[in-house]
Parts: C-alpha cells; sequence; structure tokens
C-alpha cells in the first residue's frame, strides 16, 4: 500500500545526510573551544556563565557540568587519537568530520550543510502546508492528546505491539508528538540558534543574537537542541528496528509498505 510522497521520501533522505554531516562537523568545530556559556562572554580564559566544559584534567578525561565533573576517559576530554596515542579532545576523532583536527573545513562543510538543510526544510513545510500532509498525518488532533490515548500508546510501545493492516500506514500519536516536534520545533531552532551565533548577525539580524541573550546562550541553546535531535534519531532508530526495519526502509525508498492483516 502506498504510505510515503515522493516529496517526503526525497526530503527525508537529504535531510538525514545533511545532519550526519552538520553533527560530524559540529563536533569538529565544537573541539576548539570545549566548552558553554550563557550570557555574552565566553572566551578561553572565561568562566563566568560556564555550565559545560568537557577537557582532560591530568590523566583523566573529564565531562565538567556546573561544579561537578563526570570521568569519561577513553570517549570524551581523552581518547585515543589516529596515531593510537592518547590526545586531549572533547570529542574522539572517529566522531568528528574530518577525522583530525580542521577548524576551517569543519566550518566550511557545517555551513554549506546548513543552508542546505534550510532550503530542504523550505521544501518540505510549503510540501507539508499546501499537500494537507501536516493536516491529515502528522499534527495529532485533539482527541489523540487525551491522557487516555497518549497513555494507550505509551503502553502499546512498552508491550512493543505496533499496528498492523491499514493502521500501520498511519501515525499514532506518539510518532505525530515526535515528528512533529522534531521537523516544527527542534530542526527550526536548531537552525535560528546556529544564526543567532554568526558575528554577520550583529549588523543584519540583530534580533535572532538579542532573541537568545548573546551568541553564547545562542551556542548553548544550539548545542541542547543539537542533543535532543540526537537523542530523537536514536529512538527513531530503535523503533524502527523493533517494527521491522526492512519494510520500513523500503516503504521510505519505494514509498510503498507491506502491511500485515489484522487490526
Amino acid at each position: 500500500m502506498k504510505r510515503h510522497s515522493a516529496w517526503v521520501r526525497i526530503t527525508h533522505w537529504v535531510n538525514a545526510l545533511l545532519v550526519v554531516l552538520l553533527l560530524g562537523t559540529g563536533l569538529n568545530i565544537f573541539n576548539a573551544h570545549p566548552a558553554l556559556y550563557w550570557g555574552p562572554k565566553g572566551t578561553n580564559v572565561d568562566t563566568e556563565g560556564r555550565w559545560l566544559a568537557i577537557g582532560a584534567l591530568g590523566p583523566r578525561g573529564m565531562v565538567m557540568i556546573g561544579d561537578t565533573n563526570f570521568d569519561t576517559t577513553g570517549v570524551l576530554g581523552l581518547s585515543a587519537g589516529q596515531s593510537g596515542s592518547l590526545q586531549n579532545i572533547a570529542f574522539p576523532h572517529w566522531a568528528t568530520i574530518p577525522s583530525g583536527r580542521d577548524l576551517g573545513l569543519a566550518r566550511n562543510w557545517h555551513f554549506a550543510a546548513a543552508w542546505l538543510l534550510i532550503v530542504n526544510g523550505l521544501v518540505y513545510l510549503a510540501y507539508g502546508v499546501f499537500s494537507g500532509h501536516f493536516r491529515r498525518r502528522l499534527l495529532p488532533g485533539a482527541t489523540e492528546l487525551q491522557p487516555g490515548n497518549i497513555g494507550h500508546d505509551i503502553v502499546e510501545h512498552l508491550k512493543l505491539r505496533f499496528p498492523k493492516g491499514e493502521a500501520a500506514l498511519r501515525y499514532q500519536v506518539l510518532q505525530k508528538i515526535a515528528y512533529s516536534g522534531a521537523a516544527l520545533v527542534l530542526l527550526p531552532l536548531m537552525v535560528l540558534s546556529g544564526l543567532g551565533m554568526a558575528p554577520g548577525m550583529d549588523a543584519s539580524w540583530p534580533w535572532v543574537v538579542d532573541l537568545f541573550g548573546g551568541r553564547q546562550s545562542a551556542r548553548s541553546v544550539h548545542f541542547v537542541v543539537t542533543n535532543l535531535v540526537v537523542l530523537f534519531i536514536l529512538v527513531h532508530l530503535l523503533m524502527l528496528v523493533l517494527a521491522g526495519p526492512f519494510k520500513l526502509t523500503r516503504g521510505m525508498i519505494t514509498g510503498w509498505q507491506r502491511v500485515e492483516s489484522g487490526t
């Protein structure tokens, strides 16, 4: 049965590729100054407003959140480099794009992918609005948002009972909340906070910087939202595996999905 339109499939896969590129290059950029602040300050010597830092304290890798330190040796703060020797770096080389420290190249790729993400997002938003895709399939209705219905869907997911038949072609309320939240809230906020970090915004769109209370606050929001996007992706992939990765992936590639009989 028909599941996804060509516009949804194309923008989905373009978005997936761009998000992977943005995540990898973003981690490389973060490694150049692995600390986050609230407010306008934030330099190599500033600690005012700092709420997160990733680095090494002697022979141990640490993630510092406020006044609390977490030992993350081997993964964050201190990890094996490409040569195999330990290096003091926030995120390991295998998680960044490019894998070595190259701030200039990472920034160029990051900004290029960001503008492509904006264009792809605008195409998806235009299709979703004018085709009725958002109204019919993505945005939950008032009845669906009733606590009893949400609770029932949570129980069904915990029991790994997924819809069958034509019901499998429709998003359930938890899916609608997650997908609409990611597409209509998280990704736009990620783009907006990214613009808020750009020095050029001071002259062209200063309201974007003011909206976040300064570029350092925008950087913190960008980091937090990005981690929420990663969490969404991980849950999305987990549900994909549990519900049937072959048939669901085929549906997002071809637009057609084989459904089991039943309700």
